[in-house]
């Protein structure tokens, strides 16, 4: 009846999947030009989610970073956005600047990420 329970072990194995789950939500957020942003959209709902839930300051930090860059994304996309009104190219040009800053974001969160240290 009155039993200890050790609570360490399942804290041992919740970092492991959401380390796992991290690593799953940058690539998400990588690819996400393969699927005109719906996994971006996909991603953006876990980080919200999972930040909420974390305890971890490298982890919440991470999922603030992917958060962020969404974001400025979202928002760089529309401002540049009207520059399709004067030419195709120029908007192009300005969208295609935007998405690789997106993709750098990613890839350089991501690999922070993978050696441990905060997002920058």
């Amino acid at each position: 009846m009155n039993e200890v329970i050790d609570m360490q072990e399942p804290k041992q194995m919740n970092v492991g999947s959401n380390r796992t789950v991290m690593y799953i939500l940058y690539g998400m957020h990588t690819i996400s030009w393969a699927s005109m942003g719906t996994l971006a959209v996909i991603a953006l709902i876990v980080n919200y989610i999972a930040r909420s839930d974390e305890t971890d300051d490298l982890f919440r930090a991470h999922h603030s970073y992917m958060i962020s860059t969404f974001w400025w994304t979202m928002l760089w996309l529309f401002v540049t956005s009207p520059l399709f009104l004067l030419l195709f190219m120029p908007g192009a040009f300005a969208w295609s600047i935007v998405g690789f800053w997106y993709l750098y974001r990613c890839i350089k969160g991501w690999l922070r990420f993978a050696n441990n240290r905060m997002p920058q």
